[in-house]
């Protein structure tokens, strides 16, 4: 297979994530790299071994180099997608866009039409469509085995650990500088339920609220900072607890603690916990967005499909039961259970592959997944190598914003086709 040239635009979490998948299979090579912070850029750059000239203080100077990869990794955060994957879809590049698309509809429709005429092929980082669980669920499906798809429930338990690190303290804590939670975590889930379906659905509803992690939740005696508080060592939310109990494990350094601090040691922790925003106070943040929302969706049909999102849940696997005219499937991300209604029969299917469900496990095998389609096609020319597309995903996503104006207004939202 050809070698796939990269060129990676935000060298964070996501970005390195998939520039390690591309260099570790040999499918790819990483030739650039545009990282606004100067140690982080420097550390990719050699990382990779990418030229001092590739190594870019932003998606700008990289841009005005034209075109010196095949394809671009767009991993800035959410708000920072739409200029540079216009700008980079029209210079011929293929692009891997980190989730969400955009932030706003307006933008995701730009950046669509953007892949559109430029003929390029544009995937959006919706990773649990590239999992062997998800693949093997899809096939169950296609075969029949539970006839037609009825309903669905699903949880996705997003982890009290993960919703304070993330969603309360983390750089995702508030809709104006990010994007509503649904958005910003659930897209994943919505695009994935999608799927599921093989159409969007056609009306949906949706409730959800901030109901714990405010102030009007603040014990009396609580400090503005872990480090400060009494309650601490019985906090569900300690800071202290969580980033210190990461020293010594490779994945959790990689992350969680990676967003807190780059030090390794006790001392350099408790430092970034006493001045910087992850050693806050749960009920002492800026942060807006929801801790728990449900979505009801009902297809042209008749089908529907209830999902629950909630940050009062260990982390771990999506949770997904689906009824069908002929029978039951319940999955819990490690293996499947299949109810046959004509027999009786049951068959427990166990998945390929332990990993976890986290960013730091690669999200279930759907990360590796990802990249490994991505790199396929474009070596190879090929789009039906890609379990989406950007017209796809503007679909998916029209989904997620329908169901947030749905929870702002009490409504039930048509979708039109």
């Amino acid at each position: 297979m050809t070698e796939v040239t990269l060129a990676v635009v935000g060298g964070g979490l996501r970005g390195l994530t998939y520039a390690r998948r591309a260099h570790a299979t040999g499918a790819g090579r990483v030739v650039a790299v545009a990282e606004p912070d100067p140690a982080r850029r420097a550390a990719f750059a050699a990382e990779f071994g990418i030229a001092p000239d590739r190594a870019h203080p932003g998606w700008k100077e990289l841009a005005a180099a034209g075109r010196v990869a095949d394809a671009a990794v767009i991993a800035t955060h959410d708000r920072l997608h739409t200029d540079p994957a216009i700008t980079l879809a029209d210079l011929g590049y293929h692009i891997l866009l980190e989730k969400p698309m955009a932030t706003e509809e307006r933008e995701a429709v730009l950046i669509a039409d953007a892949a559109s005429r430029n003929g390029i092929m544009l995937a959006v980082c919706h990773v649990l469509r590239y999992t062997p669980y998800t693949r093997m669920i899809r096939e169950l499906l296609d075969e029949g085995r539970i006839g037609r798809l009825v309903s669905v429930q699903h949880l996705e338990p997003v982890g009290w650990w993960h919703q304070a690190h993330s969603f309360v303290r983390g750089h995702w804590r508030r809709q104006d500088t990010s994007a509503p939670m649904l958005l910003a975590k659930a897209c994943h889930d919505v695009d994935w339920l999608v799927h599921l379906f093989g159409r969007p659905p056609a009306r949906v509803s949706s409730f959800g609220s901030l109901s714990h992690f405010r102030p009007e939740e603040r014990p009396a005696t609580a400090a503005d900072r872990c480090v400060d508080c009494p309650l601490e060592p019985s906090c569900p939310y300690s800071a202290l607890r969580l980033y210190l109990g990461c020293l010594g494990d490779e994945d959790s350094e990689f992350w969680p603690l990676s967003a807190v601090t780059q030090g390794r040691t006790e001392e350099e922790v408790l430092r970034a916990l006493r001045t910087g925003p992850y050693g806050r106070c749960v009920y002492a943040c800026d942060n807006d967005v929801v801790d728990h929302q449900e979505v009801v969706m009902e297809f042209d049909d008749g089908a529907t499909c209830s999902f629950t999102m909630s940050a009062f849940t260990p982390m771990e696997h999506r949770r997904t039961r689906l009824f069908g005219t002929h029978g039951y499937l319940d999955g819990d991300g490690h293996e499947l259970r299949v109810v046959d209604f004509r027999t009786g029969a049951e068959e427990i299917i166990a998945v390929e592959g332990e990993a976890g469900p986290s960013a730091a496990d690669g999200h279930g095998g759907g990360d590796e997944g990802l990249v490994d389609a991505f790199l396929a096609a474009v070596a190879s020319g090929d789009p039906a190598l890609l379990r989406s597309e950007a017209a796809e995903s503007l679909m998916t996503h029209r989904v997620v914003w329908a169901a947030e104006r749905a929870r702002l207004t009490g409504t039930v939202v048509s979708l039109t086709p």
